[in-house]
Order: structure tokens, then C-alpha cells, then sequence
């Protein structure tokens, strides 16, 4: 078995002045960027990344801002989907060249409209997102983020609620990986670990950017994966129909077993079909290296 590449922790500013915090795996070859979801971290591509490394590819996964170990915006700037489209050009700033991005839903659509403001990547991987949503879907996201604004009690109590709102997974999270998601107040309870003023202020606002972002997307003439669940609430056979329309040299890819939380539900599985698309994209052949 080969020993696991790490990623070194790297720090960078945002177009705006912003610190962002990543982890970035140097390689010479192509350059891959990992954009994470709403309310999760970096270290949620902590297994791809790894992978990506084995295969001959360049990583950077970062912290957006508001999330783990990247600054939250200042008391007096609202979030705004500009700030996250300046995040991903200054990412693809930090590795040079045009990366190829991964991005899961919030990652990806705020990917997908930096890419259609302008050429900021060679291809992208849009992971169970598209440009329109199954409102129900969010609704149950929203739920769960916002069902406990007093925080947890301890780490066991975290993983009993996420494991309630996550049933078809065996494992419950360790403590180790609570660490990364959850934070400690002044009254020593264990909140999540991203902005709370993100919900307000930019989530809050998405539904009503679904028909501009499709818009966007016709722009869209880079290669395009979409990956997405088959058990997921969010993206269903109509949106993904709807995005082949306005986007119709894209290939879809759906992981049958999968929910909205891909990467987390089938790691191989997911990143057997991003390295699939990568190598079809670099003309680089499976290197065969063990998991």
C-alpha cells in the first residue's frame, strides 16, 4: 500500500483582501481545484485529493470564506455571490495556469459563474448541483443547519444529530473529524463551524438567481461533468434536463447510491469518474497506483 500524499496548508488573499486558508498538493502536472459545499470544509476532498495526487494532479482545496479556517466577512460586507466568484479566480490564481474545478454545490455554482464571467478554468466538474433545484431538497438542508443555534452539547451529541440526518451511512463521525466541522463558544458548546450570517445573507437569496444562473451557463464552452446522486433531494431528473439544455455538451454521470453528499457517501466511486473525466481531458492514462 502506498503511504498517502499529504497536502501542505497554504494561505492566501481573496480579491477583496480576505484571508482564505487551503491545502495544496504541488505537482508539476494539471492543476485541479476543490470548491466544497455550503457548511462544509476543505478536508471534505481530503480522500480525492489524495487520489488526485497518487494520479499525477496538482490539488488545491480551500476553506470558502465564512467556513473552517478561512475569515468570515466583516461585520459591514454582506456575502454576495461576487465574493465567492472572486474567491475561485484568486484560487486558480494561487496554482496558475486555467485548473480544471470540482465543485459541489455551492462551490460549483459559484464555480460556474466565474467561469461564464470569465475564462478561468479548462474544464469544470459540477458535483450534484445544477442551475436549478428541487426546493424541497434545499428546504431540508436549510432544517438541519439551522435546527440548533444553541450548538451541541459535546461531540457525541454532534454525531448523533448528523448521523440522524445522514442514516444510510454506517459510521458514525469520530471525534477527529467533529473537530473539523464544529467550533467552541465562549460558553464552551460546540457550534458548526461556518458563519452563521451566510444563511441570512446569501442562501437565503439563492432561489431567486436559479434563472439567471442558467442563463449564465449557455456560456458556458469549456468540458463539463456533471456528477450527481441518484438518491438526492436536490438535483433530480428535471434539473438535470433542464441543464443539458442550456448546456448541452456536458456529460452526466450519476452515482446511483449517492445523495446529495457525494465525495462523502462513495469516495471511490465518485472520484473513479473525476479521474475518468480528467485523464480523458490530459490524455494521461490510470497510473494504477493502490488506494
Amino acid at each position: 500500500m502506498r503511504k498517502p500524499s499529504l497536502a501542505d496548508p497554504v494561505e492566501f488573499a481573496s480579491g477583496d483582501g480576505l484571508r482564505l486558508s487551503g491545502s495544496r498538493l504541488a505537482m508539476p502536472g494539471p492543476q485541479v481545484l476543490l470548491a466544497h459545499g455550503f457548511g462544509q470544509t476543505r478536508h471534505s476532498w481530503a480522500g480525492t485529493q489524495d487520489r488526485l495526487g497518487h494520479a499525477g494532479f496538482g490539488s488545491l482545496a480551500w476553506d470558502m470564506r465564512g467556513h473552517g479556517e478561512s475569515q468570515a466577512n466583516p461585520a459591514n460586507h454582506s456575502y454576495s455571490v461576487s465574493d465567492f466568484i472572486g474567491d475561485h479566480v484568486a484560487a486558480a490564481g494561487l496554482v496558475g495556469g486555467q485548473p480544471v474545478l470540482v465543485g459541489a454545490s455551492m462551490g460549483g455554482l459559484t464555480g460556474l459563474l466565474a467561469q461564464a464571467a470569465r475564462p478561468v478554468f479548462s474544464a469544470l466538474v459540477l458535483v450534484d448541483v445544477t442551475p436549478r433545484w428541487e426546493a424541497a431538497g434545499m428546504q431540508r438542508i436549510h432544517d438541519f443547519m439551522t435546527a440548533h443555534p444553541d450548538g451541541f452539547e459535546s461531540y457525541d451529541h454532534a454525531a448523533r444529530v448528523i448521523h440522524d440526518y445522514l442514516p444510510h451511512r454506517r459510521a458514525r463521525k469520530s471525534d477527529e473529524q467533529l473537530a473539523k466541522l464544529l467550533r467552541i463558544d465562549d460558553q464552551q458548546r460546540l457550534r458548526w463551524h461556518w458563519d452563521p450570517r451566510l444563511l441570512s445573507e446569501f442562501v437565503a437569496n439563492s432561489q431567486h438567481l436559479q434563472e439567471s444562473i442558467a442563463e449564465e451557463a449557455r456560456k458556458i464552452d469549456v468540458p463539463v461533468l456533471l456528477i450527481s446522486g441518484g438518491r438526492s433531494d436536490l438535483v433530480s431528473d428535471d434539473t438535470v434536463a433542464h441543464f443539458l439544455e442550456r448546456v448541452p455538451h456536458a456529460t452526466h454521470v450519476r452515482l446511483p447510491e449517492a445523495t446529495h453528499m457525494l465525495a462523502g457517501d462513495d469516495n471511490d466511486a465518485f472520484t473513479d469518474a473525476v479521474l475518468a473525466f480528467l485523464r480523458a481531458q490530459f490524455k494521461r492514462p490510470a497510473l494504477g497506483v493502490s488506494r
